[in-house]
């Protein structure tokens, strides 16, 4: 198995894990929040896709999916099309309301398939790249990929935790 193989596969379970959080809730379950602060799973679902979203173009020196192909005007949100969600409150977290499941997934799928073509075509030597220089030590390419699949993972499991709630109250 390569590094391409290894990254590939474990983009492709962020995918089965974020298309099992959504499938079958309306648009009520994807945008409650258990409690007054409390991550919805419409966001959580929207926050990673555009982490991932605006991480990957940006070491791909490609342009986001979001604003390519106009998933900030299909979402009608009320942020700035660069906003990822990193900082927001229970209150811009409550804005995230009426995303249906497929929406989510569109634009998740959509993301998914820039990433997956952009880390099959690397090779190890593509990994100790440095990518961003704000960071002491330097991030490389390989520290820059596991942070966003960490990120996906944390997050898709918390919308997963959050539709168990959610199906053990129907």
């Amino acid at each position: 198995m390569t590094s391409a193989d290894l990254l590939v596969d474990a983009f492709g379970r962020i995918k089965e894990n974020v298309h099992g959080a959504v499938e079958g809730l309306t648009e009520a379950e994807l945008s409650q929040q258990l409690d007054e602060g409390g991550n919805s799973i419409a966001w959580l679902i929207w926050h990673l896709t555009r982490v991932q979203d605006d991480h990957i173009a940006g070491v791909a020196g490609l342009e986001q999916v979001w604003l390519t192909q106009d998933w900030a005007k299909r979402f009608n949100l009320a942020f700035d099309d660069t906003a990822t969600g990193y900082g927001h409150a229970a209150a811009e977290v409550a804005q995230v309301t009426g995303i249906s499941a497929d929406l989510l997934t569109g634009y998740y799928d959509a993301v998914h398939a820039q990433t997956i073509d952009y880390v099959s075509g690397l090779v190890d030597a593509d990994l100790p790249r440095i990518v961003d220089t704000r960071w002491n030590p330097p991030v490389t390419l390989a520290v820059r990929l596991v942070s966003v699949i960490d990120d996906d993972i944390q997050h898709s499991g918390q919308a997963a935790y959050v539709r168990g709630v959610l199906l053990r109250r129907r």
